[in-house]
C-alpha cells in the first residue's frame, strides 16, 4: 500500500496546525458558526442531530494494521466505543465533541490518516474495488491510478470550490465491485484493438433526487492522458455547473442538459487547448506508485495445504457456510480472498467496535500482508488469506462476532445511519435494516444472492435506487414510511430501480419484501438475479403482490 513521504507528513502536520487554530478561535467566539461552518467541513466535521460526526478518508478503501489500531483508538478515546463505515470506504464516529477534533485529527496523521475533503464542495475520496490487484478477472491493479488521482486532487486549487461534492471510481475488473456507474466520473481500465490498456472514462452518474447512471465519455483514454482528461472534465463542470440551485448542481444534470454528445465535445475542446505537459503521466512516475501496490511474498503452497481446508470444510457446517459466501477465488494459487461480514443479525450494519478494529488489525498481521479493504457495501476484505489458513481465521471471526456467513445475500443490508444520527434524514434506516435482516435469514438459502438497500432520505447514502430492491424513508405528516423499488442494481448491468407503489410503514416493511422475493423465486430463470427476473415480467406482478390487483 502506498506510504507517505516527507511532503506528505509535512503538509498533514501543517493543516494540523491550522485546524487546530480554527477550532480555537471558534471556541473563543472569534469565528462565528457560519464562518467556521465551511472549515470545519473541509475537514471532515459535520454538526448532526445529537453531536458532531467526523469522517475520516480511507482512499481506496485500503488500511494498514496501523491504521486499524488508531481507528480503535479513536472509538475508545473520543467516541462511544464504536465507528461505521461508510458507502464511500470511509470511517464516521458520531459521538465527537468539537475542542477534541483537532487532537483525533493529530493522532490520525501519526498513521498516515486524514479527513480532508471528506465533506465540501470538492473532490472527495476515490473508490475502488475492493478486490483490487488480487482478483482474478482484472487487467491490472487500479489501485495505483486512485493513488494518482489523490494526489493530483487534494487541494486542487482550481477544483476547490465546485458546484457540489465530485465522486471519482476506479475498477479494472469485468465484475464492477466499485459502483462504477453510480459516480460523477467512473473509469474502467480497459485494452483497446491494439492490446494497450487505457481507460474507459464515464461522466454524470449519481443517485439522490435524481438517479443517473452514468454515460461514456470516451471509450479510449491512454494512460498518461488520465489527469489532463480529467482535469479539462472538471473544468466544464467548474465553469458550467449549476450553482443557483444545490439540487441541480451535480455533473450528472449539466450532462443531462447537454446531452452526452455536447459534453463531449466541450471537454475535448477544454482538453485540446489545455496544455498537456504538466499533467501527463510519465512512465517514471507511473513505475513509483505502482512500486507500492508491487504483490506481497506469497508461499508456494502443497496437497498438505488443500488437505487442512478440505477437512475443515468437511467437518464444520458453520465453516463451510462461510466458505460459500464469504471468500472468492484468488488469482494466487493456494490463497483466498475472504470477506469480513459487518452484518451480524440484529445489529447495525457497518458498525464495528474497537475491539473487533483491533482484531482485525491482529488478524491482518496473522493470516494476511498486513492490509484490509473496506467495501462499499459496508464489508471488510482481507485480500489475501492462504487458504489452509482459512479455518483458523474464521474460527478467530467467529469468536468475536464476526463469522456471519452471509455475503451478497438478504442479509447483508447496506443502510446509511438515517434518522438516528443525521440532521438531512426522515426517517430510520438503522432499525428497518436490523428487523429485516433478522427477518429474512431464514430465507436467504432459498432467495440466493440478494442486494437490499436501505436510505433515510432522498440523498441516497444507502444507495437505495440501485438495490435489487430499494428501500426509502420518506416522511408523511411526521410520521416515518418507506418507499419501496425493484430491480436496481450497481454492477455492470446498473440500472435504478421502479418504485413498486406508494410507502408503507415501518411495520410493514418486512412483509413487503417477503411478497416481493415471493414473486421473484416464483418467476426466475435459472441463473437469473432479481433485476434480471425484473427486467423480462416487468413491474406488474411485484406490484399486484404488495398491493393487490388494480
Amino acid at each position: 500500500m502506498y506510504r507517505y513521504d516527507e511532503f506528505d507528513r509535512r503538509f498533514l502536520d501543517e493543516r494540523v496546525a491550522q485546524y487546530r487554530d480554527q477550532v480555537r478561535r471558534r471556541l473563543a467566539g472569534q469565528l462565528s458558526e457560519e464562518e467556521f461552518r465551511p472549515l470545519r467541513l473541509r475537514n471532515g466535521l459535520y454538526l448532526q442531530l445529537h453531536a458532531y460526526m467526523y469522517r475520516i478518508a480511507i482512499p481506496y478503501g485500503t488500511l494498514s494494521p496501523a491504521q486499524l489500531r488508531m481507528l480503535g483508538h479513536v472509538a475508545r478515546k473520543y467516541d462511544r466505543g464504536y465507528g461505521h463505515f461508510t458507502t464511500r470506504q470511509n470511517m464516521q464516529f458520531n459521538w465527537i465533541k468539537l475542542d477534541e477534533s483537532p487532537d483525533i485529527m493529530a493522532d490520525l496523521a501519526s498513521v498516515e490518516m486524514h479527513s480532508i475533503q471528506t465533506s465540501g464542495n470538492c473532490i472527495r475520496n476515490t473508490t475502488s474495488d475492493p478486490f483490487a490487484g488480487v482478483a482474478d478477472d482484472e487487467i491490472e491493479d487500479p489501485r495505483p491510478y486512485c493513488e494518482i488521482i489523490r494526489q493530483w486532487s487534494t487541494l486542487h486549487p482550481e477544483f476547490s470550490w465546485l458546484p457540489r461534492k465530485f465522486k471519482i471510481a476506479v475498477s479494472a475488473s469485468k465484475k464492477d465491485r466499485a459502483a462504477v456507474h453510480v459516480h460523477d466520473i467512473g473509469l474502467y481500465l480497459v485494452r483497446n484493438a491494439e492490446g494497450e490498456v487505457g481507460f474507459q472514462v464515464l461522466i454524470g452518474g449519481g443517485l439522490g433526487r435524481t438517479p443517473i447512471m452514468a454515460k461514456v465519455l470516451r471509450e479510449f483514454l491512454p494512460k498518461k492522458d488520465l489527469l489532463s482528461y480529467l482535469e479539462a472534465a472538471l473544468r466544464v463542470y467548474n465553469e458550467y455547473g449549476r450553482r443557483d440551485n444545490i439540487y441541480k448542481a451535480r455533473i450528472k444534470i449539466l450532462v443531462q442538459s447537454l446531452g452526452i454528445d455536447k459534453m463531449r465535445e466541450a471537454v475535448d475542446a477544454e482538453w485540446a487547448k489545455m496544455d498537456h505537459t504538466p499533467l501527463d503521466l510519465d512512465n517514471e512516475t507511473v513505475r513509483a506508485i505502482i512500486a507500492h501496490f508491487a504483490p506481497p511474498a506469497y508461499a508456494a503452497v502443497g496437497k498438505d495445504d488443500d488437505a487442512v481446508f478440505q477437512a475443515a470444510v468437511a467437518s464444520d457446517r458453520k465453516f463451510a457456510r462461510w466458505m460459500k459466501y464469504n471468500v472468492a477465488h484468488h488469482k494466487q494459487p493456494g490463497y483466498a480472498i475472504a470477506t469480513v461480514s459487518l452484518k451480524p443479525l440484529g445489529t447495525p450494519p457497518g458498525d464495528i467496535t474497537a475491539e473487533q478494529l483491533d482484531l482485525l488489525a491482529e488478524l491482518s498481521e496473522t493470516y494476511g500482508f498486513g492490509e484490509v479493504r473496506v467495501t462499499h457495501e459496508q464489508n471488510v476484505v482481507f485480500p489475501d488469506v492462504r487458504r489452509s489458513d482459512l479455518p483458523a481465521f474464521y474460527n478467530a471471526l467467529a469468536a468475536a462476532g464476526l463469522g456471519t456467513a452471509n455475503i451478497g445475500l438478504a442479509s447483508d443490508i447496506i443502510a446509511c445511519p438515517g434518522l438516528d444520527y443525521c440532521t438531512l434524514a426522515n426517517a430510520r434506516s438503522i432499525p428497518v435494516a436490523e428487523k429485516l435482516g433478522e427477518h429474512l435469514a431464514d430465507r436467504e438459502e432459498e432467495v440466493g444472492p440478494m442486494k437490499i438497500k436501505i436510505s433515510g432520505c432522498i440523498n441516497a447514502c444507502g444507495h437505495h435506487h440501485v438495490g435489487h430492491i430499494g428501500i426509502l424513508g420518506v416522511d408523511k405528516n411526521g410520521e416515518e414510511f418507506y418507499q419501496i423499488t425493484v430491480g436496481g442494481s450497481a454492477d455492470e448491468q446498473s440500472a435504478v430501480g421502479g418504485i413498486v407503489g406508494r410507502a408503507v410503514s415501518s411495520d410493514q416493511v418486512n412483509d413487503a419484501v417477503d411478497k416481493l422475493l415471493d414473486v421473484y423465486v416464483r418467476m426466475r430463470c435459472e441463473g437469473e438475479d432479481l433485476p434480471a427476473t425484473y427486467r423480462r415480467v416487468g413491474p406488474e406482478p411485484f406490484k399486484e403482490a404488495v398491493y393487490g390487483a388494480h
